[in-house]
């Protein structure tokens, strides 16, 4: 699939079919069926009562006819005193009911929504771009919450009154029934005709809005980038096209809901006069009196709100149901903890022991025709550490992301333990040096490893990783806000911090991407030695960004140009002369010249 404009290819996240949007919201529902009787029943209650006001008043006219005297109103004008009153109560109650089990429906897909969007591959989330997601978790989130919280209530209501008052009509005379339906060809038309035309059209304009966002997130992301190379007119043309499409797709929108209110129209007067002449030809022909036949006019107008406002609600429903299906896409997407929890559970992970990591053959490329790792071979055994070293752009980042599997390889296979990297779930962890800390306490942002941890085991991962110390000078101690807007953290701590978090996942196997690399010279050591502790016991992959982490791994792999250079000890590499032993020469005498 492509962008709107399809000057971008980009591979955007699934939607689901009709069916399948379906089959989710019954699935959502179906553990909320007392909450959903409960509404009904009360809904229909509301409606039947309601229903009375039309006799009642129908009676009134005839008492007005027979000439009756004033005190035989009373009863009847009480009456409908107490049918308002009755079913302003149980519409209230009912609304509450249908709003509770939409907000708590809404609530539960949010939350799968989310969670299966964290879980998504990194890949597949570049493919897609930033802007689909976005739109998504934006746009599409609030259409459907914007039609749980108004459209369904009044759709539910409308659709009983619309039943209930063609059953009160039928009760009147079957003929009144007849001449009521005959609005309703135009209106089914009317219906088939906008739900034909705009749930294509919805769905093209939550596409052209993704790709407008995108557009608008890589110019404004990129600004730099663009006025450095003059691109500010070919940027703004961009996002002015795709904004256009937008806006071109929404107006056909509005021109197609002008043209649906007007065929309403036309089938509201054809119902209401066939009503009005055959209350006419009744009362004529003494099969009815006119209070029947005003009963029965007033039952018909009483209808105008209800299936317009169920026929307008079209609208919204079509919004939200091109919404719904691309949350039900992503909700659908592949989840590789199911099938990780399923295989640990079976297989006793973690409790077996380190695993070992086999790399076969292993090729990728972001782009087409340009690899960044060709035929990459590697084994880590169990418990050992493999520290990964070369020049810039050799392919060492790649690699360690293809183990991990945040990359899945063009080419090749990995094997983690017997399963690809995207099915191992907790066995494999990243740390990075782009380290995020969360806005909160310190406590909790340890605790995002481990929810269920104790404040002992909280500071024994952060003893373990020379961390306690500070951790416990801050003004409150673990329960110090740290983040944004909190207690800002230096880059060696904040590392220390996400190796803290390492330490309490426990996973068997850990990829290091240069995670020491922001640490200045002083603290270099410091956070080496809290890295290396974090690993003890681990099968470990480090992207070495100084060479003093190579020299105290239990292997050194060197790599070229995507390829797999040199493979060997500290000693027995620095011994063979190769790319290693020039490395090592290098950054020997940068130290020697720039002091430790």
């Amino acid at each position: 699939m492509t962008t709107a404009s399809g000057s971008a290819a980009r591979e955007l996240l699934p939607t689901a079919t009709p069916a399948r949007t379906r089959a989710a919201v019954r699935e959502l529902l179906r553990p909320h069926k007392a909450l959903a009787a409960g509404g009904a029943a009360v809904m229909v209650a509301a409606t039947a009562v309601g229903l009375l006001t039309q006799p009642l008043l129908g009676y009134i006219v005839d008492l007005v006819t027979d000439k009756r005297p004033a005190g035989a109103l009373t009863l009847p004008v009480v009456l409908l005193v107490l049918v308002a009153v009755a079913q302003g109560v149980a519409t209230a109650s009912g609304m509450s009911l249908v709003s509770r089990l939409g907000e708590t429906v809404l609530a539960e897909l949010r939350e799968r929504f989310v969670e299966r969007a964290l879980s998504l591959p990194l890949d597949r989330l570049e493919r897609a771009g930033s802007g689909d997601l976005n739109a998504r978790v934006t746009r599409d989130v609030s259409r459907v919450a914007e039609a749980v919280r108004t459209a369904l209530p009044e759709l539910v209501r409308s659709g009983l009154s619309i039943v209930l008052t063609l059953a009160a009509l039928a009760v009147l005379d079957w003929r009144f029934l007849l001449a009521a339906l005959l609005a309703v060809p135009v209106q089914a038309h009317t219906a088939r005709w906008y739900v034909r035309n705009a749930t294509p059209l919805y769905a093209k304009e939550r596409i052209a809005t993704g790709a407008q966002q995108q557009q608008l997130l890589d110019t404004i992301g990129g600004a730099a980038t663009v006025r450095a190379y003059r691109a500010e007119a070919r940027h703004t043309a961009r996002v002015t096209e795709r904004s256009d499409e937008a806006v071109g797709l929404t107006l056909r929108g509005v021109h197609l809901v002008l043209r649906f209110y007007s065929r309403l129209h036309v089938a509201e007067y054809t119902g209401l006069a066939a009503v009005l002449v055959t209350g006419f030809l009744l009362v004529r022909g003494g099969s009815a009196s006119i209070g029947t036949a005003t009963a029965a006019a007033l039952y018909f107008h009483s209808l105008f709100g209800p299936v317009n406002t169920a026929l307008v609600l079209l609208d919204d429903a079509q919004s939200a149901t091109a919404a719904l299906a691309r949350l039900v896409g992503v909700v659908d997407e592949p989840d590789p903890a199911t099938a990780t929890a399923e295989r640990e559970a079976s297989a006793g992970a973690g409790a077996a022991g380190a695993p070992a990591v086999t790399v076969e053959g292993v090729g990728h490329a972001y782009v087409p025709g340009r690899p960044v790792l060709s035929d990459v071979d590697l084994v880590l055994r169990p418990k050992e550490k493999v520290a990964l070293v070369g020049a810039s752009g050799a392919g060492k980042t790649t690699l360690a992301k293809i183990v991990v599997g945040i990359h899945r390889p063009s080419s090749g296979r990995v094997d983690v333990g017997g399963a690809e990297p995207s099915e191992t779930g907790r066995t494999v962890a990243l740390v990075t040096q782009e380290v995020h800390v969360f806005s909160g306490p310190l406590a909790e942002d340890l605790r995002l490893a481990r929810p269920d941890a104790t404040d002992e085991e909280l500071c024994e991962a952060l003893e373990r990783v020379g961390a306690l110390g500070w951790a416990r000078a801050l003004p409150e101690g673990l329960e110090t806000v740290v983040g944004e807007g909190g207690h800002r953290l230096t880059a060696d701590r904040s590392q220390q911090l996400a190796l803290a978090r390492l330490v309490l996942a426990d996973p068997p196997v850990a990829v290091l991407d240069e995670a020491t690399a922001e640490a200045g010279s002083a603290g270099a050591g410091l956070l080496e030695e809290a890295a290396e502790r974090a690993l003890e016991g681990r099968t470990a992959l480090v992207v070495a960004h100084r060479l003093s982490q190579a020299a105290s791994a239990d292997r050194v792999v060197v790599m070229e140009d995507g390829r797999v250079a040199e493979s060997g000890t500290h000693d027995e590499l620095r011994a063979a002369g190769g790319p290693y032993a020039a490395l090592w020469r290098a950054w020997a005498e940068n130290r020697s010249t720039t002091g430790p």
